[in-house]
């Protein structure tokens, strides 16, 4: 058993909570992030859209390029996950199950949650293969131009399955729905589908297999379909239990709420990336990263706290 008081504790090792950490170890501040290693990022075959990559890059190499220049400057981070968190006078408590087996407390006067996200899978084969090969896809915006002049399969009954669809006939003028049985799709919606120009096919799926030209779906009535990309257009799960945990309020959809700093409603509780609603960007949870890891910064200042002396190496000017 450790036990430890930190400025900050980061909660969450994707690319946000990773921009927070290397803004709060330039501002040479006592910080912990936590990572249970889960990080939607990592399942990213390459990432085009990412500014400053023109080539691209893949999620695995993009998160060990922020940890890499976290640990340059300092940065503690840990592999584990907080398996409990408390709010009191003057900061926050919380029980951290490293992956090794031992179990560390620490206090934290500020904490910020970037635990992001789960995709609601359409629950075929080999998902996770899938995804990392990029058939199997969860968003348009980021990968979208790739769909170009592609046949694209999207899955889903909803408001927000159609409008996925929508969005993606800015590539491709071969979009199909697939509802694989679920009901749902209003008399608007499907007005919407029709005017779109959009096949649908509301079958129940009996057999779905990946292969190197795309996903193949055999449908119960005998129908067999062919799509160079498939995307589940089911919705999320924000990770936001330990948010609820110390009381911060949360939307209708269970993410957290923030003002324009990234502050929750809890006093001293930070959140940034997925786990807000907001544009699931990597560039959208790195700036909400950044601006809440300097009022973090700030706000020590303010209360007298100075920053520890640095042995991290300094950068050359140029």
């Amino acid at each position: 058993m450790h036990s430890e008081s930190l400025d900050a504790l980061i909660i969450g090792g994707g690319p946000a909570g990773l921009a927070a950490a290397i803004y709060l170890a330039r501002f040479r501040r006592r910080s912990l992030l936590v990572d249970a290693g889960a990080s939607r990022a990592s399942l990213i075959p390459t990432s085009h859209n990412l500014p400053g990559h023109p080539e691209g890059i893949a999620g695995d190499d993009l998160l060990a390029a922020e940890r890499a220049q976290a640990e340059r400057y300092g940065a503690t981070l840990l592999r584990g996950r907080v398996a409990a968190l408390e709010h009191g006078d003057g900061g926050f408590s919380a029980r951290i199950e490293e992956s090794g087996g031992d179990t560390r407390e620490v206090g934290a006067r500020f904490v910020l949650l970037a635990t992001g996200i789960r995709d609601r899978r359409p629950g075929l084969p080999d998902e996770e293969e899938a995804t990392r090969r990029g058939i199997l896809r969860y968003c348009p915006v980021c990968d979208g131009y790739e769909a170009t002049g592609r046949s694209v399969g999207v899955i889903g009954a909803d408001e927000h399955a159609v409008a996925e669809a929508s969005f993606l006939t800015t590539w491709s003028n071969d979009v199909t729905l697939f509802t694989f049985g679920r009901p749902g799709l209003s008399g608007e919606e499907r007005r919407r589908i029709e005017e779109l120009g959009l096949s649908l096919v509301e079958a129940r799926i009996g057999a779905a297999r990946f292969e190197d030209a795309g996903a193949r779906l055999d449908f119960e009535d005998g129908t067999t379909v062919k799509c160079d990309l498939l995307y589940g257009a089911l919705g999320v799960e924000p990770l936001s239990d330990l948010a609820r945990a110390v009381g911060a309020e949360l939307d209708a959809e269970g993410f957290v709420s923030v003002d324009a700093l990234q502050r929750s409603s809890v006093e001293d509780l930070y959140a940034a990336g997925d786990v807000v609603k907001s544009l699931n960007q990597i560039v959208v949870g790195m700036g909400q990263a950044a601006i809440a890891a300097t009022n973090i910064h700030r706000r020590l200042l303010d209360e007298g706290v100075r920053p520890e002396a640095s042995t991290a190496p300094r950068d050359a000017e140029t």
